[in-house]
């Protein structure tokens, strides 16, 4: 996606993907410059440590805690957020007044929470298979922490699950409740729909699929 952008856009430049311990990451990111990189993005699990490692960032990156998008100019590190303002483009509707729960507490979780307040919501509910984290994430946006996922207007899945073909809706405990009316999965498959995204559309949610907000948060970091 990023190529044939660069390549609409004359741009003389390569996208490659970079396999990266956690341990290596800080080191790893300070030499990118020295090797001809321009900026990287930033996956899952490494979106809190990327903020870090910044010099200077954006006040969507400073207010989510956690940055996708990193820039290399003049010898200084510049950070920013793209997944706050990609998941609302994705998602395409007003949220003023929801009440939405969000499945995780990684980065991709902080920026939907984070947006999701800004744009509105009545009510964020944050779950995660790891209590501590969520209270953690809820503590910084003054959100609810629920012990099981549960009925809402609008449910995201922020978690790792769907990236591997053996995950199953039941890991995260929606096997036990009917799907909201919107449903919207961060996580993306190229063959088809991700176990949650598979669950919301069997029961006739709107469903925001992980490719949607890629392109999204794609464009802006392009």
């Amino acid at each position: 996606m990023q190529e044939v952008a660069f390549a609409a856009a004359g741009v003389d430049a390569r996208y490659v993907k970079l396999p990266l311990p956690a341990a290596l990451f800080d080191e790893t990111v300070r030499s990118l410059p020295g090797s001809g990189y321009r900026g990287v993005n930033v996956t899952i699990p490494h979106k809190q440590a990327a903020l870090r490692v910044a010099d200077e960032a954006t006040p969507t990156a400073l207010a989510v805690g956690a940055a996708n998008t990193l820039t290399f100019e003049d010898g200084r590190i510049e950070a920013d957020n793209t997944d706050a303002g990609g998941f609302l483009a994705a998602l395409d509707t007003n949220v003023e007044g929801v009440t939405a729960v969000v499945l995780g507490a990684g980065g991709a979780a902080r920026a939907v929470v984070w947006a999701l307040k800004d744009a509105g919501a009545a009510h964020v509910l944050v779950w995660n298979r790891t209590e501590a984290r969520a209270r953690a994430l809820a503590a910084d946006f003054g959100v609810s922490v629920i012990a099981r996922p549960q009925a809402c207007d609008l449910l995201v899945n922020a978690t790792s699950v769907g990236l591997h073909p053996q995950d199953d809706v039941a890991q995260l405990g929606l096997d036990r409740f009917a799907p909201p009316p919107m449903v919207a999965d961060l996580v993306y498959e190229a063959g088809g729909d991700t176990p949650v995204a598979a669950w919301g559309r069997r029961a006739g949610a709107r469903v925001t699929a992980g490719h949607e907000m890629l392109v999204r948060q794609g464009a802006l970091s392009f």
